[in-house]
């Protein structure tokens, strides 16, 4: 297990740059823990502290391609579970105390709504869903799209 750690600073400056860091990172990697904390000094920011695994993919062997969706336009159901993922998002960042986007980014959900998967283990196939996310929020949102 690796250790990577994100400073995200909050002014107008430096928030998207860093955000756009962070993403990247959560795309490429296998998230298996994470700690947050909001400092507040001089100049706020959270601080990010990302726990992965190490890809072990051989050299002549290419990695499997995981399904991420192209931004294009979503179809009236794709349209409504976005937005229930987005709700379930936000609430569950509020109990949390987390940044939205660690909990899933929006290419993420927008890839879950035109995938559609039936079951969390098919998660997997999505970028960006690791085992730690299909452990703590897989059946949630397979429940989302079962209901919406």
């Amino acid at each position: 297990m690796k250790v990577q750690i994100f400073k995200i600073r909050l002014s107008d400056e430096f928030i998207y740059a860093d955000q756009k860091v962070l993403d990247r990172f959560l795309q490429e990697n296998n998230i298996l823990k994470y700690e947050t904390a909001f400092v507040k000094e001089d100049e706020s920011y959270w601080s990010v502290v990302l726990y992965f695994e190490e890809s072990k993919v051989q050299v002549n062997e290419p990695k499997p391609e995981k399904y991420s969706a192209a931004l294009e336009e979503l179809s009236q159901d794709e349209i409504k579970i976005m937005d229930s993922l987005k709700l379930w998002r936000s609430e569950k960042a509020r109990e949390k105390s987390l940044p939205v986007y660690l909990i899933a980014t929006n290419k993420e959900l927008f890839s879950i709504a035109k995938y559609k998967p039936a079951k969390k283990e098919e998660l997997l196939d999505i970028k960006g869903f690791g085992k730690y996310k299909i452990e703590n929020y897989g059946e949630e949102i397979i429940e989302i799209l079962e209901t919406v």
